[in-house]
């Protein structure tokens, strides 16, 4: 359970095993709130961050895009139960399958586009016997 245990960035990196920058990265997309500033200017974070940070890395580990995991993050920390963001993180792997599958359609048509053209080139320098 996240407590509000208070570290700097450079801890916060090291503990989600990201680099500070990719912090500063994911707070200027809104996918982490940004750290809490103090008399010194540090910037401070919270166990609450990286449990975000973690999830983050685990949603880009399934393949989900950053702009994907902002549209997902949010529901696992919302609702308890973990039901809606795993419906929509499977809604998002399911169409990323079909677009996979439409690749490989597309692909499958044009290797055999390239065979057909190979072998109608073969056909022609046989015919004249050449090769």
């Amino acid at each position: 359970m996240p407590t509000n245990e208070r570290m700097r960035i450079g801890e916060l990196a090291r503990r989600a095993q990201v680099t500070p920058r990719t912090v500063r990265y994911y707070e200027s997309l809104g996918l982490i709130p940004p750290g809490e500033r103090h008399g010194t200017g540090q910037h401070f974070y919270t166990e609450d961050t990286l449990a975000r940070l973690r999830k983050i890395e685990q949603l880009k580990q399934l393949g989900l895009s950053l702009d994907e995991i902002g549209e997902v993050i949010e529901l696992y920390f919302t609702d308890p139960s973990g039901v809606r963001p795993k419906q929509k993180v499977l809604a998002i792997l399911r169409a990323h399958l079909a677009e996979v599958d439409q690749k490989i359609g597309a692909l499958e048509q044009f290797r055999a586009d390239l065979q057909a053209n190979i072998e109608r080139f073969e056909r022609w320098f046989e015919e004249r016997g050449q090769q």
